[in-house]
Formats: structure tokens, sequence, C-alpha cells
């Protein structure tokens, strides 16, 4: 338990080194925010407003909460681990006396500790002065989308590793990166929200990771989904979680059993 508070405070500072780039982060994800913003609320506007049971003001806290996550939970591209597989510096990650897979996960879970304020809050703020934020009132809520935004930030690790994870098979990993920017960005709520997708969509949407890493924490936390609903949110997360941290581990063994390091 203290290597893993270890690792994880090693990816705190890691990541703490670079502050200007997260307030710069923070600013991009404000105008992004004021962008959405105005394009579901006209939606919503044109629809009668309400639609797939968004109203105006919850459509805004939707757009600001999503924004406000983008940080923490790390929806783009991450290549560190491939670069390691082509490079053959993997050999020194297996010669290590920690599991590989648990120790990147410990330093994400720092990165996200430490990306949490300075990039969350402050779009968070744009949206609370510039259109409103409709929020629970009570502490439940919240607490219960911290869990749900921890193991939300899991989940997106999960898929990364498995993603890099290819290297081990693939000497370009340009189209599956390509691919998971495309699902991300459409199956994890990002664009619209996954409750406006026709039924075939969100069915397949329901049957991956995808809503796990952004549309159920801000369902929590936008006190969508409450009491024993939120949970059952928490528990599919979790078991998104379990399995991917699974299927992660025999990957990588299948994939360290076939190493080849050249050059040395």
């Amino acid at each position: 338990m203290s290597a893993w508070g270890t690792l994880i405070g090693l990816g705190f500072r890691r990541w703490s080194a670079y502050r200007m780039a997260a307030f710069a982060g923070a600013f991009t994800n404000s105008v992004f925010g004021l962008i959405r913003a105005g394009v579901v609320l006209a939606t919503v506007g044109v629809a009668g407003g309400t639609l797939g049971g968004y109203d105006a003001s919850s459509v805004a806290t939707y757009v600001w909460l999503g924004q406000a996550l983008i940080g923490p939970v790390h929806l783009g591209a991450w290549n560190d681990l491939a670069q390691r597989i082509r490079t053959g510096d993997i050999a020194v990650d297996l010669a290590r006396p920690v599991d590989p897979m648990l120790a990147y996960l410990a330093a994400d879970l720092g990165r996200a500790a430490f990306v949490f304020l300075p990039r969350g809050l402050p779009p968070l703020a744009v949206g609370a002065l510039v259109t409103g934020l409709s929020l629970p009132t009570t502490p439940l809520p919240y607490l219960l989308g911290l869990v749900s935004v921890a193991l939300a930030v899991g989940v997106s690790f999960g898929c990364r590793w498995l993603l890099n994870l290819s290297a081990f098979w693939l000497l370009d990993l340009r189209g599956p990166t390509t691919l998971y920017l495309v699902l991300t960005a459409l199956l994890t709520g990002l664009a619209v929200p996954v409750h406006w997708f026709p039924p075939w969509l969100a069915t397949l949407a329901a049957a991956t990771p995808f809503p796990a890493m952004l549309q159920v924490p801000m369902d929590v936390l936008g006190g969508r989904v409450t009491g024993g609903a939120a949970v059952a949110a928490l528990a599919v997360q979790a078991a998104w979680l379990a399995g991917l941290l699974t299927a992660g581990s025999l990957v990588f063994r299948l994939g360290a059993r076939r190493l080849v390091v050249q050059g040395g």
C-alpha cells in the first residue's frame, strides 16, 4: 500500500511541474465550453425547451461538467507505453519489482489528482458566470461523484493501456489511435449526451466502457441519477474497471512473452 501511495505521489509531483500547461488547458477547455454551450442550448431551444430529459439549465451544466472532467479523465491520446515497447525500454519496466500496469495506473491517478483542480474548477467557474449551473444542494451526489470520477479515470486508463499494448503486434498505432479518439468523442457523451442517442446507438454505447468515462460521472455529479440509481451506475463503472484491468494484465503478459528487444 505504501508503494502504491508513493507511485501516486510521484505521478502528482511529475504533473505539478507543468502548472502553466494545466492553466492553459483550463483556458482552452473554457473557450470550447462556451462554443459547446451555445450549440447545445440552441439545440434544446429548437426542440421546444427540453430534449432527452435536459432543459436549458441542466444541459448547460452537462457541458461545463464535461469540460471540467476532460483533463482529469484524459480522453485524449496517450502513447508512453507504446513508445517504450517500440524502443525496448519496456524491458526496464519488466525488471522492476512492481506490476507495470499497476505502476502506470498509480501514476495516472496521481496525474488526475493534480489536474482536477487547475483544469477542472476554471471551466466550472466560467459556466457559473456565463450560463449558470444546476447542481445538487446535498453532499451525497458530490461524494458519489468523486468516487465516480476516480472510477472513470481508471476506466480511461484501462482503455488507453490496451490501446498501447497493441504496439507489441503493430508497428504503427495511428489508425487505432484515430479510431479510439473518434469513439471517445462520440460514445463517452462528450459531443452530445448519450441520452440523446437514438435507441440503437444508445444500446451500442452501453455495451462499451466509453459512457463510464464521462457520461456516468456527469450524471452523478449533476444529480441526474441519485440514490440507488447512482450506486448502480458506480457498480457498472467498477465492473468495467475490473474487466479492463484483467484484460490489460492478460494482454500484457502475452505481449511480454513475444517481446524481442532490439539493439541491446
